[in-house]
């Protein structure tokens, strides 16, 4: 028979092991820390990994959520948008789309609407990931309103500009920076770099005049104007008709866009916002004076959400 000296101490080990575990899944789920955090985003069991940030005096802002460029580095974004987060009252949260299971076609292409050329099914589109993501942190911080902005620099703002096309949401408003490609209005150019080979429910007037109507900004640097492979540029053929570089591409979209609106009267909700002398940087872009701009517009009183934005 074993003594109570060695009985009691094992069977209190195991009562606080079966305590941590059932109440670890309440913690876990609780609000996001202050400061840098990290999380696991269930997304159905796919689960995917989740950096954040909550200024330790944030009470009521906005949610940011920031897509990563081509290099997959969800957590340097993040850290880059430290800054966004404290001058806007803002919680940021970036997700990783990692390469092994995010090839770039599921990713910044298409979105995941189509691969390897073929239809997906809605429901399976890259976008979802973000929306459960909104709900996830709604649901931490015990905000089912909690208003949200979806920014991206690069392939993320390729993605960015995507899902304002085809799956937009509740979003405040879209920031696309200096995004490489974009999927202009021309049916006879091949998706993602026009609207071909898509169904007409995807591409038809109704689907056109509901993404012109979507609170989308184009933020671009004005130094972005360099051929580099080192940063992913796209020299495919179809990429290169759309202009010889991002800002180039950047700026002839959004004419093109408008321009098409116009001819059919239908409403254009898009912003294009210019930061001087930035190249193909994050960092910078993030940074930049201009970037409320991008998210609040030009007049901050027209804009509900202002009251919670410090700048």
């Amino acid at each position: 028979m074993p003594s109570v000296l060695t009985t009691r101490p094992t069977r209190w080990f195991a009562q606080c092991v079966l305590l941590l575990f059932v109440t670890l899944p309440f913690y876990a789920a609780g609000q996001l820390p202050a400061g840098l955090g990290h999380f696991i985003l269930g997304n159905n069991g796919e689960p995917i990994e989740v950096f954040s940030y909550k200024p330790p005096t944030y009470t009521d802002g906005p949610l940011i959520v920031m897509i990563h460029g081509s290099d997959r580095n969800a957590e340097d974004h993040r850290n880059w948008a430290v800054n966004m987060a404290e001058r806007f009252g803002a919680i940021v949260v970036a997700p990783l789309f990692d390469k092994t299971r995010f090839n770039d076609e599921r990713y910044k292409r298409t979105g995941g609407v189509l691969l390897e050329g073929k239809l997906q099914p809605r429901e399976t589109w890259t976008f979802n990931i973000l929306l459960r993501l909104v709900a996830e942190v709604r649901a931490r911080e015990e905000k089912p309103q909690l208003p949200y902005y979806i920014i991206g620099h690069s392939g993320g703002g390729q993605l960015v500009v995507r899902m304002a096309l085809f799956m937009p949401g509740e979003a405040k408003r879209f920031v696309a920076c200096n995004p490489g490609s974009y999927p202009f209005p021309h049916p006879t150019v091949r998706f993602p770099y026009g609207l071909g080979g898509l169904p007409a429910e995807l591409t038809d007037d109704a689907a056109l005049r509901r993404f012109y109507a979507q609170p989308l900004t184009l933020f671009l640097g004005t130094g972005d104007v360099w051929q580099l492979a080192s940063d992913y540029f796209d020299l495919s053929p179809d990429a290169m008709k759309q202009g010889p570089v991002r800002l180039a591409r950047g700026q002839n979209f959004f004419e093109t866009s408008r321009q098409n609106a116009a001819t059919h009267g239908w409403p254009f909700h898009w912003r294009i916002v210019e930061t001087p002398r930035i190249a193909h940087d994050a960092q910078r872009m993030f940074a930049a004076r201009e970037l409320a701009e991008a998210f609040f517009g030009p007049e901050p009183s027209a804009e509900k959400v202002i009251p919670a934005a410090r700048w």
